[in-house]
């Protein structure tokens, strides 16, 4: 068996897991990335585009920009619209200044990987039966499987980047753990196509026949999103058959200007709100998918990852820049604050703009419930105060700073 030994071991190479190797490197602080599928298979996964200011910050900080300054887009604003009347929330304009960028996730991560790499960073993919040991004592250890080879990775301190289905959560004994749920009854049907955006900003739309959102990743590649029954399959949608219902629920100036084209990628996606509380659990801490997922309603899961590894980069970096153990104890907290304002955003704007019908057995996701969420999207969207509400939330909360 061989043995290696590294300050941070960080389970995933995903995003949140890269960018938080990148941001640690950059401190001196030495770590070693185990993923269990490949780094084709990583980037196979498509996945939102929306930063917030925070997440591109920490890209600058973590020396990753440049692609992402050049090619990325600011988007200042974006539009709801409900049975075809479009309102625009101008997120410069309430948040005095404050804006998203629309920068693909696969993109971002693209980026971290070749910085990691040129870096000469080791990171270990395809590890089989990866294991957390002994995370409640002052010496962890990851244990896996590499080329054949048995490799012990001797550490201070995990991080679990490894997704909703990773091992990190589970290491969490489950009578200490509270894991909060909500399914939703529909889910996501995206397509991705190498064509021009039917917008310069998002377009969110609700209609009797169900949500869909416009978006984008470049000037030449176009996301598109529609509401359907959990029971729909993939095989159930052609291409011209997206499109068709596409035209349907869009405005009708975006539905004249949608130019349609073969699809890249076509996947479903259920929907589902879930937090894992604690988020630390010794000296192994969980970020992002691995201890909440939220419906993308919202643009907030890798913008909530993002918050995560902000906060343990502080933490760590204060650990060895300082010596100071004493705020390892707040990361959950402070993670968690942050991410029960991100999973709330983005359950009331699926509740906003999604039609729940009679799909739910909940006595109020009915015809009640429905008229509810129409009061309120009316409200909030011909409100000043209320469009305000949105677009603050939309680009995304402050970071918290560590107690002194």
């Amino acid at each position: 068996m061989k043995t290696i030994k590294t300050k941070v071991a960080i389970i995933g190479a995903g995003p949140s897991g890269l960018l938080l190797g990148q941001l640690l490197s950059k401190q001196g602080i030495s770590n070693i990335i185990v993923e269990r599928v490949t780094g084709e298979y990583v980037l196979g996964r498509i996945r939102a585009g929306i930063l917030e200011q925070g997440f591109v910050d920490l890209v600058r900080e973590a020396g990753v920009a440049d692609r992402m300054d050049a090619e990325g887009e600011v988007h200042e604003g974006f539009e709801i619209a409900v049975d075809g009347v479009s309102t625009r929330i101008d997120m410069k304009k309430l948040t005095g200044g404050d804006a998203v960028v629309c920068y693909g996730q696969v993109d971002i991560t693209e980026d971290l990987m070749a910085a990691r790499s040129s870096a000469g960073l080791e990171t270990y993919y395809e590890a089989d039966g990866v294991e957390l040991k002994n995370v409640k004592s002052e010496s962890p250890s990851v244990s896996f499987v590499h080329n054949g080879e048995k490799i012990e990775l001797e550490c201070d301190y995990i991080a679990g980047c490894d997704g909703f289905h990773g091992v990190s959560r589970q290491t969490i004994p489950a009578e200490l753990r509270t894991e909060h749920e909500r399914v939703y009854p529909f889910g996501w049907l995206g397509l991705l196509s190498e064509t021009p955006p039917v917008s310069e900003e998002l377009i969110y739309s609700k209609t009797k026949r169900g949500f869909a959102l416009a978006s984008m990743r470049s000037e030449t590649r176009s996301r598109y999103y529609l509401q359907v029954p959990l029971t729909d399959k993939i095989e159930d949608w052609s291409d011209d058959a997206f499109w068709s219902e596409l035209k349907k629920r869009l405005p009708v100036k975006a539905a004249a200007n949608l130019v349609t084209g073969p699809s890249i990628e076509k996947s479903i996606a259920p929907l589902r709100s879930f937090i894992c509380e604690p988020m630390q659990y010794g000296n192994m801490f969980l970020v992002g998918d691995a201890a909440h997922i939220v419906p993308p309603t919202g643009a907030k899961g890798l913008n909530l990852a993002a918050s995560d590894v902000a906060t343990l980069y502080k933490i760590m970096t204060r650990v060895y820049k300082e010596g100071d153990k004493s705020c390892i104890d707040q990361y959950s907290e402070i993670a968690l604050r942050r991410v029960w304002h991100g999973e709330r955003f983005s359950w009331w704007m699926t509740n906003m703009m999604h039609n729940f019908g009679d799909m739910s057995s909940h006595e109020l996701e009915g015809e009640t419930f429905e008229r509810f969420m129409e009061s309120e999207l009316s409200y909030f969207t011909s409100s000043e105060n209320g469009k305000r509400v949105i677009a603050e939330q939309y680009v995304g909360l402050p970071y918290e700073e560590l107690a002194p």
